[in-house]
């Protein structure tokens, strides 16, 4: 059986992926940052598969590497890294920007990643074998008004991956990215600090993406054959044609 290493499974994308994944017989690291959120979905999950929690911050470097090295054995070679931790903070122009709101996303969105990928990278060398999937977002192929920052982080995500699948490349090792466009998770509360009307109207008119849809992509990815990579996918609700331009009836 393979394993998969998910980072930011307690909510969303991360945690519906934990579930698709464990429906097609996949081990799983589950990671985050809320250890009572970690042993509820192990709970709901070990009866189908092994399941290991991990607990720290993408931010923390030393949490992260000390957490990566504390995996037992029968967890410690990781078949699939899905690099799914993310955030957005703020929503404002450049000059008006929250510098800790800045700080917040290039240290989870950009390094955070970096970061977890440094510390499994030479599992998969090692075994010359791995996929790797890195979420992005829309917001990584497009700018839109008062997106600044989060799109710069994101721009980066794209960037990141399509370097690693040149570098990784000699080691037989997959990468590919997912770029999502309006997905219904805590990713609005979190952007407007737990201001649920704003959060609310985001997804208000319009049948938006589910964390779910996200997760059946990305077991089709990574479900393919060996020599298939699905390198770069962007996904959007039918009703969204770019970052900007949704067609709402309310």
């Amino acid at each position: 059986m393979k394993t998969a290493f998910i980072t930011g499974a307690t909510s969303g994308i991360g945690r519906s992926t934990a579930i698709e994944l464990a429906k097609h017989k996949i081990n799983l690291v589950i990671c985050g940052r809320r250890q009572d959120r970690l042993d509820k979905l192990q709970s709901e999950l070990q009866e189908e598969v092994n399941v290991h929690t991990l607990c720290f911050d993408v931010r923390d470097k030393e949490a992260v590497f000390k957490s990566i090295e504390s995996l037992p054995i029968s967890f410690d070679s990781i078949d699939i890294l899905i690099n799914n931790a993310g955030n957005a903070h703020g929503l404002s122009s450049l000059q008006n920007g929250d510098i800790d709101d800045w700080d917040a996303m290039i240290d989870i969105n950009v390094k955070g990643l970096l970061y977890v990928s440094k510390a499994i990278i030479p599992k998969m060398i090692a075994n010359s074998s791995g996929h790797i999937i890195n979420i992005g977002s829309i917001a990584g192929k497009e700018v839109y008004p008062k997106g600044n920052v989060y799109c710069a982080s994101k721009h980066a995500v794209d960037a990141i991956n399509k370097g690693m699948r040149i570098d990784l490349n000699k080691y037989g090792i997959k990468v590919g990215a997912i770029h999502p466009g309006l997905v219904e998770t805590e990713f609005s509360n979190v952007r407007f600090k737990g201001d649920d009307t704003k959060a609310d109207a985001v997804y208000k008119g319009f049948d938006p993406l589910t964390p779910e849809d996200i997760a059946e992509i990305i077991t089709f990815v990574v479900t393919r054959p060996y020599h298939v990579d699905i390198a770069d996918l962007v996904v959007f609700p039918t009703a969204q044609a770019n970052s900007t331009i949704i067609n709402k009836n309310i």
